[in-house]
């Protein structure tokens, strides 16, 4: 019986400290790198049909070294799902080597390239059969996220009013 009355008694006593550890302790969402490089990079692939234009919006995870986002063909309105590994090279950059899937589960290609804060450079692969057939070579320009909107002027006070005698 003692120690079943013991048992709260401790509890209390100890919240207040462990309660107490988390504070001041923050942990951003985002390394300054991904806040650099996630985001939405538009621009063409060239290869054997010609100019395709992609649109690409991409996450990349710098602590788990993976990335992933939707890659969209602008032309035929495709969107592919993609996921892959990240790994950080230089100075606020870093190499992505991606896999393409349509409909959630259809391998259809790859995307390998150098990423910056400003540019993707590298190849796409589209996938036929299995094999990798097709190649583009992929230059996608950051875009930037639009401003937001600015709150309407404030109304300027009206003049003070004289008081009229009638």
């Amino acid at each position: 019986m003692r120690s079943s009355l013991l048992l709260p008694v401790l509890a209390a006593a100890l919240l207040p400290l462990l309660g107490s550890c988390t504070l001041g302790a923050q942990i951003d969402a985002q390394t300054a790198l991904e806040r650099a490089l996630n985001g939405t990079y538009e621009g063409v692939g060239v290869g054997g049909t010609g100019r395709v234009p992609y649109r690409l919006l991409l996450a990349v995870q710098e602590r788990g070294g993976r990335a992933s986002g939707v890659l969209t063909n602008l032309e035929s309105r495709k969107a592919y799902a993609v996921s892959g590994t990240f790994e950080r090279a230089g100075n606020g950059g870093g190499r992505l080597d991606l896999n393409l899937y349509e409909d959630g589960d259809k391998f259809r290609g790859t995307l390998r390239g150098d990423l910056t804060a400003s540019k993707l450079s590298g190849t796409l692969r589209t996938v036929l059969l299995g094999r990798e057939l097709l190649g583009y070579t992929v230059t996608l320009e950051r875009q930037q996220a639009a401003a937001p909107a600015s709150a309407p002027a404030p109304l300027a006070p009206l003049p003070a009013q004289t008081p009229t005698t009638p």
